[in-house]
C-alpha cells in the first residue's frame, strides 16, 4: 500500500518537474525570433545603405550629363552670336565701302558736270576779251563799251568764285602741264624755252587744268 502511494506521487511530481523545461524552451524560442527580426533589421538597413550608396554616383553621373550638355548649349550659343556679331560686322564694312564709293562718284560726277559747263562758257569769255580788244581807245568811254566791260567783269567774278583761274603764261617757263605749244618765236627779251606770246587763255578748276593755255615759245 504504501508503495503505490509513493508511485502515485512520483506521477504527479513528474508534470511539475518537466514545466519549466517547457518554459525555458519557449523562452529559447522567443529570443532566437527576436534575434532573427534584429538581424533582418540589421541586413534591410545594410541592403538600404547599399542601395544608396548604389543610387548616388548614378545621381552623379545624371548631373554631369546635364552639366555637359548645358555647357555645349552654351558654347553653341557664344558660338552663334561670334558669327552674327562678324557678319554684322562686314555688313558694316561693305555699307560703310559703299557710303565712300558713292560720295566719290558723286563727286566725280559732281566735277565732270562742272567742267562741262565751264568749258562751255570760256569760248563766251574768250569773244568777250576779243570784242573788247577791238574797241578803239578813242571809244572806250562810251556807254556800250562800259556795259561789255561790266558783263565781262561779273562772269569772271562768278568764274572765280567757282574757283577758275587763269592760267599764267607769258615769261613764265613752259610747262607741258599747263601750256600747250602750237609755234616756236625768237625773243630778245625772253630766253629759250620761256613762253613769249598767250594766243588762248588757259583756266584750271579747283587746281586741275581745264584747258590748257595755247601759247609760243621761244626757241
Amino acid at each position: 500500500m504504501a508503495k503505490e502511494i509513493q508511485d502515485e506521487e512520483k506521477k504527479l511530481n513528474e508534470p511539475e518537474a518537466g514545466q519549466p523545461e517547457e518554459e525555458t524552451a519557449s523562452e529559447q524560442a522567443a529570443e532566437s525570433s527576436e534575434a532573427n527580426e534584429d538581424q533582418t533589421q540589421a541586413d534591410g538597413a545594410d541592403a538600404g545603405s547599399s542601395e544608396a550608396e548604389t543610387d548616388k554616383p548614378e545621381a552623379a553621373g545624371k548631373s554631369d550629363k546635364k552639366k555637359k550638355k548645358g555647357d555645349k548649349k552654351t558654347e553653341a550659343l557664344q558660338t552663334r552670336i561670334e558669327e552674327l556679331e562678324d557678319r554684322v560686322k562686314r555688313q558694316m564694312a561693305e555699307f560703310d565701302n559703299f557710303r565712300k564709293r558713292t560720295d566719290k562718284e558723286k563727286n566725280a560726277m559732281f566735277e565732270t558736270g562742272a567742267r562741262s559747263v565751264i568749258e562751255k562758257i570760256l569760248p563766251v569769255v574768250d569773244n568777250f576779251e576779243r570784242g573788247l580788244a577791238s574797241v578803239p581807245e578813242d571809244e572806250g568811254a562810251k556807254a556800250f563799251v562800259d556795259g561789255m566791260n561790266m558783263i565781262y567783269k561779273q562772269l569772271i567774278d562768278e568764274l572765280d568764285k567757282m574757283e577758275v583761274k587763269p592760267i599764267e603764261a607769258v615769261g613764265c617757263e613752259f610747262d607741258p602741264e599747263l601750256h600747250n605749244a602750237v609755234m616756236q618765236v625768237e625773243s630778245d627779251e625772253y630766253e629759250t624755252g620761256i613762253v613769249a606770246q598767250e594766243l588762248q587763255k588757259g583756266y584750271t578748276y579747283r587746281g586741275t587744268v581745264v584747258r590748257h593755255s595755247m601759247v609760243a615759245v621761244v626757241q
